[in-house]
């Protein structure tokens, strides 16, 4: 199965997903987006494929989306996209596409079911180490 994760380093939420998806067994390609960004293109079909708005994929936290007004609703889909291809920091992450789907994997264990293996243990981006199935060491 081939996994691939939209991947900043510096963000916990993009580390703990990109484990998970290791601790699966599946090694996948990882794409830092802050260095190598998706196409324009690519960025719709990644949106389409997730199935939000543009909006949707607009990260907030650690960016400059306030001082650029971003939140404002005059902003159409591609001025948004305009802003995402030119500062890349504006996209959310992690987003995670396998033949079973793509997913902005924001909790981190949204992951879990595209997966073909189960991860038996993880620990959420809160720090509360889960174990799974519940009930189960």
């Amino acid at each position: 199965m081939t996994i691939t994760i939209y991947h900043n380093p510096d963000c916990g939420t993009s580390r703990n997903t990109l484990a998970m998806v290791r601790a699966s067994g599946e090694e996948p390609v990882v794409i830092e987006y802050l260095k190598t960004p998706p196409s324009r293109e690519r960025l719709k079909e990644l949106i389409a494929a997730i199935g939000i708005p543009v909006r949707g994929l607009l990260r907030e936290k650690g960016t400059p989306y306030a001082e650029l007004d971003l939140g404002n609703a005059k902003w159409s889909d591609d001025e948004l996209l305009d802003f995402m291809m030119a500062q890349p920091i504006l996209i959310n992450r992690p987003i995670v596409e396998t033949p079973k789907g793509t997913r902005l994997c924001r909790p981190s264990e949204a992951v879990l079911d595209l997966l073909d293996r189960p991860v038996r243990e993880f620990v959420k981006d809160d720090g509360e180490k889960v174990v799974y199935p519940p009930g189960q060491v």
